[in-house]
């Protein structure tokens, strides 16, 4: 399986580029993986980037963690953005793309292996960041 790691990436970025990226996570990727989550826009309006972020996690959050999946997933997720020494907004953008990443094996949308499925899913968000990066100007 490649290891294809975003946390050194993503304090370049900008909050609207990780709000952009954070928003296909939670809203695009986990839902091809079955995990869709029907977000409270009421408290989303108006927001800027980082407190948007963190408002659009904590809904997915609470949707998600209350299994057994979730808790495992926010274990292995928390654990690993922690040792990346990330702060701020960045270090919540890196949790989330981890929490998702290791959900999206359980999800019950992809029949294939857990290594394929984690491999997939990193490659995902890769492009996906390379993707958003390129169209606010940073080179990654």
């Amino acid at each position: 399986m490649s290891k294809l790691e975003l946390h050194p990436y993503l304090s370049r970025l900008s909050n609207e580029a990780l709000k952009e990226f954070t928003e296909w996570c939670v809203l695009e990727q986990a839902a091809e993986a079955g995990f869709e989550l029907i977000t409270d826009n009421s408290k989303l309006v108006g927001l800027e980037a980082p407190y948007y972020i963190e408002e659009l996690v904590d809904q997915f959050i609470q949707a998600t963690r209350n299994t057994i999946e979730g808790g495992m997933a926010a274990l292995a997720a928390g654990t690993q953005a922690d040792s990346h020494g990330l702060q701020g907004i960045p270090i919540v953008v890196d949790f989330i793309s981890l929490y998702i990443k290791y959900l999206v094996p359980k999800g019950p949308k992809n029949l294939l292996t857990v290594d394929e499925k984690l491999a997939q899913a990193e490659q995902q968000q890769f492009d996906k960041l390379g993707e958003i990066a390129k169209k606010y100007n940073i080179s990654l």
